[in-house]
């Protein structure tokens, strides 16, 4: 690695909202709590905590005032909502958060299929959505979905999505963060989109958020981290997958890329193995397996696992 390698990346953590959304045994308020708990108790310091969306289409989020209500909070810790529209941001200021995720998606089909509403549509909510959380005081992070590809359209155009991104800036977003929500990113395609948004961000901070679909999510982390992002979504355990995207699946699960980062030199401040017992303990609450590597292999005494 280069020397302007940065030595510390952050995470948020996504499990409790990305990584349960798409699960149909649903998760009890007071299990969702200890998770959370958990995290921070792992060292997480950024936890996405639920979504406001309507509870016909995500059941498993309808409890989003119960988490919020229920949080044991830490000055250390910002929790988060995730929300799509402007009742969410109504909701969420009236949860107590201080911090929303306000998104939209860079495809015109995935956005009438994830909130109803075209692009263009969604372009002008969106604003509304960012001013009044700014006005109720709230740290907002603007959001592009579906940045490097659409199961529906193909590839993104690059120019179009660096016109979405000034457009989110000029609305003076406190954060900006990217996903690839389909999981069609190459290292190539990241590198070269990553160099010109972290340009137009300046100091503000660049998040990823990176789906495991097609394999190469923790390859994609890694060309992002050599062109100079920081900022990392990740789901305990690989969990996570949007209900409105076929085929999709989880995040890069945070066990896998804190392994990799750390084994190279750099620092998150995780406990690894903390996270990956809340990976192991939800795998057996779920009755499934999980996509992501680490969390089984912390589990087996009987490797040697060297960090």
């Amino acid at each position: 690695m280069s020397s302007d390698t940065p030595q510390h990346i952050t995470i948020e953590e996504q499990g409790p909202r990305d990584g349960f959304q798409s699960e149909r045994k649903v998760v009890p308020t007071e299990r969702k709590l200890e998770i959370i708990d958990a995290l921070a108790d792992a060292g997480i310091t950024r936890i996405q905590v639920c979504s406001f969306v309507h509870p016909t289409r995500v059941p498993q989020m309808a409890d989003a005032e119960a988490v919020c209500l229920g949080l044991r909070r830490r000055p250390d810790v910002i929790y988060s909502g995730l929300v799509l529209n402007l009742k969410g941001v109504e909701r969420a200021v009236a949860a107590g958060l201080e911090h929303v995720a306000a998104s939209i998606s860079a495809s015109d089909t995935h956005s009438r299929k994830n909130t109803g509403m075209s692009l263009g549509e969604a372009q002008g909510r969106y604003a509304e959505m960012v001013r009044t959380a700014k006005d109720a005081g709230l740290t907002v992070r603007g959001g592009l979905q579906c940045v490097f590809g659409c199961r529906f359209e193909g590839r993104i155009d690059p120019d179009a999505v660096l016109d979405l991104v000034k457009r989110h800036l000029d609305l003076e977003i406190d954060e900006l963060a990217l996903a690839d929500s389909t999981g069609m990113a190459d290292p190539r395609s990241m590198a070269e989109l990553m160099g010109p948004v972290l340009d137009l961000a300046g100091d503000r901070p660049v998040i990823l958020h990176l789906h495991d679909t097609e394999g190469r999510g923790l390859a994609n982390a890694l060309a992002a981290i050599q062109s100079g992002v920081r900022f990392f979504d990740t789901a305990f355990g690989g969990m996570g997958g949007c209900p409105f995207i076929k085929g999709a699946t989880g995040n890069i699960a945070t066990e896998d890329l804190v392994a990799m980062v750390e084994r190279m030199g750099m620092t998150t401040g995780v406990d690894i193995r903390a996270v990956a017992e809340i990976s192991r303990s939800t795998e057996a609450f779920f009755e499934a397996r999980f996509p992501g590597s680490m969390h089984r292999v912390l589990g087996n005494h009987e490797i040697k696992v060297v960090l």
